[in-house]
């Protein structure tokens, strides 16, 4: 079976049997790019012995000083939480999420994000996520070892590709998170240069709020160019003013 282009991202993984395990995973299930942020211990030989023969996965796999990094070039991205957040994210239930990650793996490279054994993923690390992944377990004990949570994910998008599921019809790609990056740090800009602040009591959150509700509308690239050709016209009219022109 052909691998798909769904790369399984592993943050501040703190374990080098983790990796390993979850390279195994990852080969069983006809996957086959993995990512590395910051692991404390990589390559090991734990990793490698836990592998148990998908030495492959771990000799391709790269290491990246940045979640940024990793997810260059990614479309559709999902982050695997376990802990309540809050409701500005959308969340899917990993059978859900399997089949979106299959569908818009036609059309560019999938991220699913994992954090840390013993920390999870932070805000900052889920910032650049479409929706977040979670994967149902009892109430008295919801946390699954990294690698069986990867194992986990892996086995339904297996499910979800022998379902037969279509791909996402588009006309474009989904943005990159670069792309987004970059959108942001423009509509920063114009804000600041408008004047346009958080006025809630506790204040601070006004960008959190809006790069949350532009990732859950999962903008293309044509999208965000016509939203960044918007906030370039804002400032060459307000350069404009500022001269002397038209108001």
């Amino acid at each position: 079976m052909q691998a798909l282009p769904i790369r399984v991202v592993l943050v501040d993984t703190s374990h080098p049997g983790n990796i390993g395990a979850a390279a195994r995973a990852m080969k069983n299930m006809a996957l086959r790019e993995l990512a590395l942020v910051r692991p404390r211990q990589f390559p090991h030989p734990e990793a490698l012995a836990r592998a148990s023969g998908a030495d492959d996965i771990l000799q391709g796999a790269r290491v990246c000083a940045t979640l940024a990094e990793a997810l260059q070039g990614c479309g559709l991205v999902l982050a695997s939480t376990a802990r309540p957040r809050d409701h500005y994210f959308r969340l899917l239930d990993v059978r859900e999420a399997a089949v979106r990650a299959v569908a818009e793996a036609a059309h560019a490279p999938v991220g699913i994000v994992f954090g840390p054994e013993h920390s999870g993923l932070t805000n900052e690390d889920l910032a650049g996520a479409h929706a977040l992944l979670r994967i149902p377990t009892g109430e008295q004990y919801a946390s699954l070892n990294l690698s069986m949570a990867v194992q986990v994910v892996a086995y339904e998008i297996m499910r979800a590709r022998g379902a037969g599921v279509a791909a996402a019809q588009r006309e474009q790609a989904l943005a990159t998170p670069q792309d987004m990056a970059r959108l942001y740090t423009h509509l920063d800009e114009v804000m600041s240069e408008v004047g346009f602040r958080d006025r809630t009591q506790h204040g601070g959150n006004l960008m959190n709020r809006i790069r949350r509700f532009l990732q859950r509308a999962e903008l293309d690239g044509n999208e965000v160019n016509i939203l960044r050709g918007l906030l370039t016209a804002v400032q060459q009219r307000r350069r404009r003013a500022g001269e002397g022109g038209e108001a």
